[in-house]
């Protein structure tokens, strides 16, 4: 059974980037380090050859790639009759638009684009102001401000209660976080847009919210004489796949948008209405607006911050991660189980549990077993849960009948998950580079198993620790 697991190290998916990239080779939300001068983007000669763009330089070589963008925009206007022609969470019927920040000369975009789109879904209710500062300082990796950050940082800090916090009590650059701040909000389901279309993003938007994703963009691509960027309409438009590098906040759509607009004019009318992170000087207080064409946006994903609760929805969180969905376990199938020992800090009942999804679709039973003794106790696990998870990310189950749990006692939650097209369904924490060196698997207990009966423990066996959290009340 050893030679059939897998462990998927380096197939980790980082913000941006393809799922083979690792953070050491290229962060994609890093702030703009690798600018390009209007000069040079002016040198780049393009042509649009059948939905593949045609890069070719002055000496004449072709770096033709195709792109998933025409998929992406046919899928989402086939059925696109179903949404509105144009939304944006900033209008004011709606209520949503988030407070304008600036980065100044750090790299943390990510982390801004992350906090703002978490104040979206409390608003207009309940108007916060999360802090950035403290997301790229108290994030457990070993990892420079200016190094910028992916969502799977993000998906780590929030799903274990780092953060968010409140800005007040974080100020933004200052140089410096406090430790114990108490999180503001624990945000219990976030969800990558990865394997999505056009039409779907827009659902997501409408259903939950601002949210977050990548593009290429530097200050030099928005200077006065950019073929990139019209200041006067706000309109951005690179046709190029290029590095991405910077990240932002997508409010919202406009699908008249003119395609007159843009400094170089795409095929089609149509853009993301977006906020960007350098003050309301920027575009319109912020805003601008990203062709439907745009080569970077979306093209890998983005993450949405589906299930933003306040901070007293559950008691007390456990768990044996600390940096959260760094590779991923299986056995060369869709289905496998995995589970987590846990003991209970004092009289308290298990209302839920949390987990991530590594692809769409994902169908999962929960089990729960009291009075854990040792591996053999994982075949005795009683189901309490059960159902579908639409999208990969972070997602938290709640029981409907919450376990009553003794002081001190050990208690097992076993998962079994099938997820379509996934080999290695299951996510791990593990030691990986010299951003996750921190990583233990001291006095953790987690297993995994083909059929539910055998388990190997993670710990010896891959020197890694299952993704799975408790919520206790």
């Amino acid at each position: 059974m050893r030679r059939l697991l897998y462990l998927a190290a380096a197939l980790l998916a980082f913000t941006g980037a393809s799922s083979v990239l690792a953070l050491a080779e290229a962060s994609p939300v890093l702030a703009a380090q690798e600018t390009e001068s209007a000069q040079e983007a002016e040198n780049v000669q393009t042509q649009v050859k059948n939905g593949v763009i045609a890069v070719s330089g002055e000496d004449g070589s072709d770096s033709s790639s195709p792109l998933a963008l025409d998929a992406f925009l046919q899928a989402g206007n086939s059925q696109v009759s179903a949404l509105p022609e144009r939304y944006c969470a900033a209008d004011p019927e709606i209520g949503k638009k988030p407070t304008v920040k600036s980065q100044g000369n750090a790299g943390t975009c990510w982390a801004i684009a992350a906090t703002s789109a978490l104040e979206s879904a409390w608003l207009p209710e309940k108007e916060t102001v999360f802090s950035a500062d403290h997301m790229t300082r108290k994030n457990d990796f070993d990892i420079s401000i200016d190094e910028g950050g992916d969502y799977y940082m993000i998906m780590s800090y929030l799903s274990g209660w780092k953060g968010p916090v409140l800005e007040k009590l974080d100020p933004y650059g200052d140089d410096y976080s406090p430790d114990g701040l108490p999180a503001a909000a624990h945000v219990q389901e976030m969800r990558l847009l990865a394997e999505l279309s056009m039409r779907e993003v827009k659902e997501r938007i409408q259903r939950f919210g601002p949210v977050q994703s990548s593009l290429n963009l530097s200050r030099d691509m928005t200077a006065a004489g950019s073929p990139w960027y019209r200041k006067d309409t706000a309109a951005y438009f690179v046709p190029l796949s290029k590095t991405l590098d910077h990240d932002v906040v997508v409010l919202g759509w406009d699908d008249s948008y003119p395609k007159e607009n843009f400094a170089t004019e795409p095929q089609r009318d149509g853009a993301w209405i977006c906020q960007n992170s350098w003050g309301s000087d920027f575009g319109e207080d912020g805003i601008f607006y990203v062709s439907y064409e745009d080569a970077n946006l979306f093209s890998h994903g983005g993450i949405c911050y589906s299930r933003v609760d306040a901070p007293d929805n559950y008691r007390t969180i456990l768990q044996n991660d600390s940096l959260g969905w760094q590779g991923r376990l299986g056995y060369g199938r869709k289905e496998a189980y995995f589970a987590c020992v846990f003991t209970a800090p004092t009289s308290s009942s298990l209302a839920a549990v949390g987990f991530y999804t590594t692809g769409r679709d994902s169908i999962y039973r929960v089990g729960v077993i009291r009075g854990y003794e040792g591996p053999e106790s994982l075949e005795k696990a009683e189901f309490y849960a059960g159902g579908w998870i639409e999208d990969a990310g972070f997602a938290t189950i709640d029981f409907e009948n919450a376990v009553p749990l003794d002081p001190g006692e050990r208690f097992a939650v076993v998962v079994w998950i099938s997820t379509p097209g996934q080999e290695r369904p299951v996510a791990v924490e593990m030691a990986k580079d010299k951003y996750t060196a921190g990583v233990t698997t001291e006095g953790r207990e987690t297993y995994l198993s083909r059929d539910g009966s055998v388990w190997e423990n993670t710990q010896d066996e891959f020197s890694a620790n299952v993704c799975l959290k408790a919520y206790l009340n």
